[in-house]
């Protein structure tokens, strides 16, 4: 009997261990479930509750992580620099997923970067049929970038790839004939290091990653008379009393700045400064306003940062500064091609006292060209969060956006 017990040890053991798997699995999973509101825990296990979530995560880190939603275009809904635990980045709009409801006009199911097309407004429009009055009754976001879900062609832990085809009609009836391709990848410190032009960096969590968007001419060429589409990427945030948005701009080519600030009318002077060629607006998500730098006055980077959370976010896209990008007001254009590189949105109640929100917007527009069948155009953006020691922080803030972090929290005080 004596030769048999350490086979039975082994496999009592063995069950044991099993068993002890099974409720660490469990465990894991109510832990998740019961995540503080805020957390990345909970918003991923929110989502899936809904729809299927990809989770990708750093090859370097695996509490960097980033949730992407097929169904909902591919869009990055959230990201995190801490593992379930860590505070999630994205705004999510939580009723709406809920309801299981589609909503006219658009479905702001949120996301901390989406895929959308321009022009918005104006003769080449594809979010106005023709001969209709720009205006919120007619406007309608194409079913395209609201609705469609996009397939998954490639995938593995840290990267995953959509792709999808498709016919689109603008304002003055030129119908494209399209492939889109989708890729978010997630990057390692010494790509971010890399991207941004750090020295390696201590002392702060950071998540980042990348997407490479692209458009194909799948029909006849595109031509400046009859309308060009851009790429468009748009990311909601969750805004507070204490976060700033911070918009570095270039006299390079133009020593007036070229900034639209007046929207949704003029912005006062307590949400909007514009100080030593840094334009900051408050994100506090309570009041309505909207701002654009033309690609002379742009640069390839802009950001936020929440003094209360210690949280900083930075964007980085392609940028072509004598580049022709597509004009998006509610209005006929005297030159289309006229548009902004760059945008940033604070959200707040409309006339009517309702509001989508809480959030704020960060948003990259790409250049268009008259694509012959089979070209393409392509727009890259990366999308970075830092949290940790204020030092390391203010290093990074003054390298890349060229503000003092004090600075940030202090200018609407």
């Amino acid at each position: 009997m004596k030769a048999h017990y350490p086979v039975l040890l082994t496999a009592m053991m063995a069950a044991e261990g099993c068993s002890s798997d099974h409720k660490s699995d469990h465990n894991q999973l109510e832990t998740a479930q019961t995540q503080a509101a805020g957390t990345f825990g909970h918003d991923l296990a929110f989502l899936k509750k809904y729809q299927e979530a990809v989770v990708l995560s750093a090859p370097d880190n695996a509490e960097a992580q980033a949730i992407v939603i097929p169904a909902y275009q591919g869009r990055v809904m959230t990201s995190t620099a801490d593992g379930n635990v860590g505070n999630s980045y994205g705004w999510i709009n939580y009723k709406l997923i809920e309801s299981g409801q589609y909503r006219p006009h658009m479905n702001g199911f949120g996301g901390e970067e989406r895929f959308w097309l321009s022009p918005e407004g104006g003769q080449f429009s594809v979010y106005f049929k023709k001969g209709q009055r720009f205006d919120f009754e007619n406007w309608q976001t194409p079913a395209l970038i609201d609705t469609v879900a996009y397939k998954a062609i490639e995938s593995d832990a840290s990267s995953v790839k959509f792709q999808i085809d498709a016919m689109i009609e603008n304002y003055s009836g030129k119908t494209f004939v399209i492939a889109i391709s989708r890729k978010i990848e997630m990057l390692t410190k010494e790509n971010m290091a890399d991207l941004l032009g750090l020295p390696a960096f201590n002392g702060v969590k950071a998540v980042a990653y990348r997407s490479i968007n692209s458009v194909t001419n799948k029909g006849e060429e595109w031509k400046p008379e009859t309308g060009m589409l851009g790429i468009w990427l748009l990311g909601m945030f969750r805004p507070s009393d204490q976060t700033t948005i911070i918009a570095p701009f270039s006299r390079a080519l133009s020593e007036k700045p070229l900034i639209t600030d007046d929207y949704f009318g003029k912005i006062p002077s307590d949400r909007l400064v514009i100080k030593d060629s840094i334009l900051f607006l408050k994100a506090d998500g309570k009041h309505r306003s909207k701002i654009g730098i033309a690609p002379k006055s742009a640069r390839n980077v802009a950001g936020s940062y929440d003094a209360g959370k210690g949280i900083l976010t930075i964007i980085q896209y392609d940028l072509d500064p004598q580049g022709r990008y597509m004009k998006s007001t509610w209005e006929l254009h005297k030159d289309p091609y006229d548009g902004d590189a760059l945008n940033a949105y604070n959200d707040g109640k409309l006339a009517d006292g309702t509001q989508m929100g809480p959030f704020y917007e960060l948003e990259s527009n790409s250049s268009v060209k008259a694509l012959k069948e089979g070209e393409a155009i392509t727009h890259r953006q990366s999308t970075f969060h830092f949290e940790g020691d204020k030092a390391a922080l203010n290093a990074i803030a003054q390298k890349v956006l060229g503000v003092n972090i004090d600075q940030i929290g202090e200018i609407f005080k």
